[in-house]
This record gives C-alpha cells, structure tokens and sequence, in this order.
C-alpha cells in the first residue's frame, strides 16, 4: 500500500463484522437467557432444547453463555477469538439440528412454518470465523487488555 494511503482492512473491516454480529448475538442470546424480544427465557429454553431436540440442559447452558456472552464479547472486541469459536460451535450445531433439513435458502417457498435452511447461519459462521482467524482490529478491548 501506497506511504499514506488509507487502510481500512485493519482499521475498521473487523469492527463492521463484529458490530452486527455481536448485536445479533447478544439479542438470540437475550431471548433464551433473559426472555427479552418476545424470548422463552432460561428455564422454558433449556427444557424445550431438552425436550424437542435432545440437548442435554448443559449444553443449552453452554450454547446460551456462547450466544449472550460470546456476543457481548465479539461486540467489544473482548476476548474475541473465544467468543468467535462459541458463536461458530452454535452455528454448526444448528445448522446440523435445526436447519440442514430445510435446504439452503432461508426463507423457504411455502414460507411460513416450513422452516429455515442454512444460508443465514452459513453467513454467521462465515463472520465468527474470520474473527476467530484475524482477530478483533485495531479498535478492540483485546489490543488494550492484552497490549497486542
């Protein structure tokens, strides 16, 4: 790159992914831990998990710590590979147990009550990894906390 020229691949790239992807986390994660925007909360999600999919209550603990904590962590750049591997553990376990049975697309013709396929986890995953591959940026809690 040309002496003083702009960079933004690691000035701001990495913040545009975890701004959204931190915000939907800790939203998804709200809804099972908290029942925030219309969510279950803990108790009626760890036994729905249990009882209509099979996932033994820890492992629901688990996913919900990765998905709230996991996004609180992304969104501030706060141990952000860790939180990155949680989110991306949660995306491979659902598209698996949830929406490979519904095709690609996510909004599938027929629409309503037919389910969801991969193609919006797929993009989720696609974020969390590259965070857990490149890290938080230069504008991450990380840098500050670690002196990296």
């Amino acid at each position: 790159m040309a002496k003083g020229s702009f960079d933004a691949t690691g000035l701001i790239a990495p913040l545009m992914l975890r701004i959204p992807l931190g915000l939907i986390f800790m939203a998804h994660g709200a809804q099972k831990l908290l029942g925030l925007f219309d969510g279950q909360g803990l108790t009626a999600t760890l036994r729905a998990y249990e009882e209509k999919m099979g996932i033994p209550p820890i492992f629901t603990l688990l996913a919900i710590i990765a998905e709230f904590g996991g996004g609180f962590g992304i969104l501030t750049g706060f141990l952000t590979r860790l939180s990155a591997a949680g989110i991306s553990a949660v995306m491979l376990v659902a598209m698996y147990k949830i929406h490979w049975a519904h095709g690609f697309f996510l909004a599938v013709s027929g629409g309503v009550g037919r389910g969801n396929g991969i193609e919006f986890n797929l993009a989720l995953l696609g974020m969390a990894l590259y965070l857990l591959i490149a890290g938080g940026g230069r504008w991450c809690l990380d840098r500050i906390v670690f002196k990296g």
